[in-house]
């Protein structure tokens, strides 16, 4: 990007729960990305700031925070796409605690994907021939669909319910359990469709979809979610839950 201004007016957010904004003057660099903003104010001017990146490549998430109101992999985001009026406003990730500055509390978070029965539970042992799948089956669509999922956290900072209702196990969690629910090889959907046909289950999303508008990964947790109603249902009404 080519502009004739040379520096941003960056606001970050600092402390903890209780916190407030910050603002900083840093250098505007053409195809910068926002981790470069955060990461210059950390090395050049505040070195106390808490933040977590990991890959800078998107591959791992852990940079996701809240760019302007909305939650972003800030390794993946260029400042020119963003920026309003020469001015930055970047905080943690919404709906979860805050740890110190940028750095959200992950653990509510991974703690539903447990709610949700998230952890693949194999059918077969080792010393069992190895089940084939076939790659255009109905079930392995549906779970090939969803399954890209790097658990950064953007669709459950994004989602309304989860803001509304604390219980809720979010899009992450239940887009997760869809993949196991339509994997043939899992060996636990019946304890998996019971945790999420449960209180704060699926049956809780008011189908925003902000989840799937946010995904960097342009996944569809909302059709995931829509997937698992449908299943909890039809498993209800066969008296399997």
């Amino acid at each position: 990007m080519s502009d004739a201004r040379s520096e941003l007016t960056v606001s970050l957010w600092r402390g903890a729960q209780q916190g407030r904004y910050e603002t900083y003057r840093v250098p505007w660099r053409e195809n910068q990305t926002v981790l470069d903003v955060v990461t210059f104010v950390q090395r050049h001017l505040d070195p106390t700031l808490a933040y977590r990146f990991a890959c800078r490549v998107g591959m791992c998430g852990s940079c996701a925070m809240t760019v302007n109101g909305r939650p972003r992999w800030t390794c993946r985001t260029h400042v020119s796409s963003v920026v309003k009026d020469g001015r930055l406003e970047i905080g943690p990730l919404e709906n979860l605690p805050v740890i110190k500055d940028l750095a959200a509390d992950m653990r509510p978070f991974f703690d539903k994907w447990q709610r949700a029965k998230g952890a693949f539970v194999p059918s077969r042992t080792r010393n069992d021939e190895i089940e084939r799948i076939r790659p255009d089956s109905a079930a392995r669509i549906a779970a090939d669909a969803a399954i890209e999922c790097i658990n950064c956290g953007i669709c459950y900072a994004a989602c309304d319910t989860v803001r509304w209702n604390s219980g809720y196990l979010g899009p992450a969690a239940l887009n997760r359990a869809w993949t196991l629910v339509n994997d043939v090889r899992d060996g636990a959907n019946a304890a998996r469709l019971q945790a999420v046909a449960a209180s704060g289950g699926c049956h809780a999303c008011h189908s925003h979809q902000s989840c799937q508008e946010l995904c960097p990964q342009r996944l569809n947790p909302t059709a995931s979610i829509a997937g698992l109603k449908r299943r909890t249902m039809w498993a209800y009404v066969k008296g399997e839950i």
